[in-house]
């Protein structure tokens, strides 16, 4: 999986320290347990399954256990730093300031390549139409199948139609 976020925050600051200043200024801490979870998504573009990112915390701090990275993901997540893509279940850094309206991911099927869009027009278009339809988002991240560039210049989608739009 490759995380394409349009839209991302300037990269000339420390990621780590704006988080940790976004932490502050919502009355939390980002302990350095937590610091580490989210320096490791950072530093992987691709994201990691939660064992994965224990594996990779076990050789910084030994000690780590499942339930310790996974309160550090539930924080982060919480703190609108971190992504759980549920379609393939893997962790990925949050690469833009702010998230007024829930995440679009777009997942790629064949390659798991994933894209974070944002569109406010339509995501609050979307999240009108739910409401018409009288029922409410659950997640703060809704994901869409979706063949990514690379995949469809290889060759045709095995699922779903292939059109172009204008």
């Amino acid at each position: 999986m490759n995380i394409m976020c349009h839209g991302a925050a300037n990269k000339s600051e420390d990621p780590l320290d704006r988080a940790a200043a976004h932490c502050a200024a919502r009355g939390a801490r980002l302990t350095p347990i937590r610091r580490d979870v989210l320096d490791l998504l950072l530093r992987h573009e691709n994201g990691l399954k939660a064992y994965d990112l224990l594996a990779q915390i076990k050789q910084l701090r030994s000690n780590a256990t499942p339930p310790t990275v996974y309160r550090a993901l539930d924080f982060l997540i919480e703190q609108g730093l971190v992504h759980k893509i549920g379609r393939i279940n893997q962790f990925v850094a949050c690469r833009h300031e702010s998230h007024d309206l829930p995440g679009l991911f777009l997942v790629c099927p064949h390659c798991g390549k994933v894209s974070e869009l944002h569109d406010s027009a339509l995501m609050q278009s979307l999240l009108l139409s739910i409401a018409r339809a009288g029922h409410a988002l659950d997640c703060q991240e809704v994901e869409v199948s979706s063949t990514c560039p690379d995949c469809r210049a290889t060759g045709p989608s095995t699922q779903g139609s292939d059109f172009n739009v204008k």
